[in-house]
């Protein structure tokens, strides 16, 4: 009896573990067909946003319909793994260092407006050269901006011409730069020719073709762009923005069919009319109404009741969707506007990834997630925001704001490759003034500029070095002038840079002192003051010519000031810039006025480096524009400091006898009393302005005396003594 029991249990246990595997066998089957879906079926939504999870909000279907079936992967070829060890001859880079040379442009040969300000940007660099033998780069005559064969400004028949060209090289060592790729309705990264070897600096750049470490992503820009300056952000540097009325807004068209549909007509799902804006219409293009859904007339509506710009500059984050194709002119709006992008475009390599860190200016969020944003938004702490807003501004003025700074920062990033252990970190090109005025030539290390001592937590060194100009015979003011800075605490040496047509006197003739003095051979060139000697081994530069009148306690005071303001010029001899509303054009005055922005370096301190950055970062010609007008170096000089700081220069007192004896008109390196010398001066100025774009010199009304300055205390509790004797 009790061994039938147990035959009929162990039976009943082999026929349910038979019912489990036969039913575990069907599910694997029919798991294995469904995770193979038919082609053009719709992608399945992933399993933790629901239904359930969603709410009410949409239908999980309506989010994860993207528009027309992706294009097909590009071919896997060789240029698809080009490196710049693999693609790119290095050697033509070590022979005559970095050149870029622009094939000459063809007579009768189409440009559009925006290639036209590419090519010019690139001749108007430091690094462009004439001749093709001495090139590290190439960039071609003919427009590839738009390769959307349905466009008028498409190119037929590129690659026939390139191949027929002896520099082409199969691409080697060129850069082809691109803002429209591929055409309907896929919107690819197709650009019509092969590119074989070259670089590509593009927009909206997909990261499943986009070539790390060779190719540069680039922004889409608009045909109005400007060539140099551009508009100021809306957020004033170093402020705080009020605020704003809106969280988070987006107002543009939504595409019926097509690629990029799926993001933007989902959309209206976050619009509640309140802290949020999401608008958008159906009204473009030519049949829009043979596609018009049931919200077409009302989103049209809807959408006439708020203007973009006021939508733009009154909200804090700003979604930036995908368009037809990643990338879309809103997002170098945002950043104009100091609106945080929220960036919805899944696959895109943002402008510049390789060094500019997106997280610290940018929400990135997922095409899926859209439903998402609002609570992500809402949970940033609001001095995040504030970090966020103010990044934008120092992003969009560094590398965004002309045609010059986008080409300009793809060069730089290009040359970076070439030299990396001489490339710069990437904390100099997220952190102001940014890697296009942080020069790696001068240094790589964050501590030796002079814009960082404060981030870094260090100071500048505690010695200067009188770099002193003499154009005529040794004379007896030169004389008494070394005397008086050499009894300076803080000065380290004296160099004399000798630009006379007589050869420099003996040793003997100079006088004795406790500091080392050294006389260099110049040019004979204004421009030769501001040249980075090896010599000069501290971070401060006293500038003087063989004028100045200087006194030990005006020298320590003025050392003391600047150590405090170590990126600004501080002098004693101010000048300022005026809008000559009669003229439309900028003036020029050495008047005593109230307020000053210029700081002329006859007699003033300033850090070394702005030496490296006036001979590397200024093109020759605008050196040698400032070497044929009167007094022009020291306006440029000026000039470039305003641009890299944003600040005005600082003047420090002086004494009253220096002022009365050496009117500021006849101080050599000031305006001249002529009014030949002051037109001169004016015409540099505007030059100057010209060729950047903008006016970079600020205006301010300080003065720093030293305690106790002037008042009627006895001498004695006075530190700088002498700065008031006559």
């Amino acid at each position: 009896m009790q061994a039938r029991k147990k035959y009929l249990l162990v039976a009943f246990l082999a026929s349910w573990l038979l019912l489990f595997l036969l039913l575990l066998g069907d599910r694997l089957r029919r798991s294995a067909f469904i995770s193979q879906p038919r082609a053009g079926s719709p992608r399945r939504w992933p399993r933790w946003a629901d239904r359930s999870l969603l709410g009410s909000f949409a239908d999980p279907q309506e989010l994860q319909d993207r528009g027309a079936p992706p294009p097909p992967s590009p071919r896997l070829n060789a240029s698809s793994r080009c490196r710049m060890e693999t693609c790119f001859d290095l050697g033509r880079c070590r022979r005559h260092g970095f050149k870029v040379f622009t094939y000459p442009r063809q007579r009768g040969q189409p440009v559009s407006d925006s290639y036209g300000k590419i090519l010019a940007s690139l001749e108007r660099s430091r690094y462009h050269t004439r001749r093709p033998e001495e090139a590290c780069l190439f960039v071609l005559p003919i427009d590839t901006l738009d390769r959307d064969r349905l466009s008028a400004r498409y190119v037929p028949g590129l690659g026939q011409e390139l191949g027929a060209s002896p520099l082409w090289n199969g691409g080697r060592n060129h850069l082809v730069f691109n803002l429209y790729s591929g055409t309907w309705p896929h919107y690819g990264e197709e650009l019509g020719f092969d590119v074989g070897q070259a670089m590509l600096a593009k927009a909206s750049f997909d990261a499943g073709s986009f070539r790390p470490g060779f190719d540069v992503s680039i922004p889409l820009f608009p045909r109005d762009h400007p060539q140099r300056g551009g508009q100021e952000g809306r957020l004033r540097h170093g402020a705080v923005p009020p605020r704003k009325k809106y969280l988070l807004a987006f107002k543009g068209k939504r595409y019926l069919t097509g690629i990029g549909s799926g993001t933007r007509n989902a959309l209206h799902h976050i619009h509640n009319g309140k802290d949020i804006v999401s608008l958008t219409t159906c009204k473009h293009g030519k049949d829009w109404e043979k596609h018009k859904d049931e919200r077409c007339d009302k989103d049209n509506v809807d959408y006439e009741k708020f203007d973009y710009q006021e939508l733009l500059h009154n909200s804090t984050f700003c979604i930036v969707p995908r368009g037809r194709r990643l990338g879309s002119f809103r997002f170098l709006e945002a950043l104009q506007a100091a609106c945080i992008p929220v960036l919805l475009s899944d696959g895109w390599e943002l402008p510049f990834s390789e060094v500019i860190d997106w997280s610290k200016a940018a929400v990135v969020g997922s095409e899926k997630l859209l439903l998402q944003i609002p609570s992500a938004v809402r949970c940033i702490h609001p001095e995040r925001v504030l970090a966020l807003q103010q990044q934008t501004q120092f992003l969009w003025d560094a590398y965004f704001s002309s045609v010059d700074k986008i080409v300009h920062t793809t060069l730089e990033i290009i040359k970076d490759r070439l030299l990396p252990h001489r490339s710069r970190p990437r904390f100099l090109w997220n952190a102001p003034p940014g890697g296009l005025l942080a020069l790696p030539d001068f240094s790589t290390h964050i501590g030796d500029f002079p814009f960082y001592y404060l981030q870094h937590g260090s100071s500048p060194s505690d010695k200067f070095t009188a770099f002193i100009r003499v154009v005529s015979p040794l004379s007896q003011p030169v004389l008494r002038l070394i005397q008086a800075v050499s009894r300076s605490q803080y000065c380290a040496q004296i160099l004399v840079l000798w630009s006379c047509e007589k050869p420099p006197p003996p040793l003997e003739k100079w006088p004795q002192i406790t500091v080392p003095l050294s006389v260099i051979e110049g040019r004979r060139e204004p421009s030769d003051r501001f040249f980075p000697y090896a010599a000069i081994r501290t971070d401060a530069v006293l500038s003087l010519d063989e004028h100045s009148s200087l006194s030990t306690s005006e020298v320590d005071f003025a050392f003391v000031v600047w150590r405090s303001f170590p990126e600004r010029i501080v002098g004693f001899l101010a000048s300022s810039h005026f809008w000559d509303a009669e003229q439309q054009r900028w003036g020029y005055t050495s008047r005593w006025t109230n307020e000053l922005s210029i700081v002329l370096t006859a007699a003033a301190f300033y850090h070394r480096y702005y030496h490296s950055l006036f001979t590397g970062y200024l093109p020759a010609g605008l050196r040698e524009l400032a070497g044929g007008l009167a007094a022009c170096e020291d306006i440029l000089m000026n000039v470039l400091v305003a641009a890299v700081t944003k600040l005005p220069p600082i003047k420090v007192a002086q004494r009253k006898q220096h002022k009365e004896a050496v009117p500021q008109q006849q101080v050599k390196g000031t305006a001249p009393s002529s009014s030949r010398g002051f037109l001169q001066q004016q015409d540099c100025l505007n030059q100057l302005v010209d060729w950047f774009g903008y006016m970079p010199l600020v205006s301010s009304q300080l003065r720093l005396d030293p305690v106790l300055f002037k008042d009627q205390v006895s001498i004695l509790r006075k530190k700088y003594r002498h700065l008031e004797r006559p």
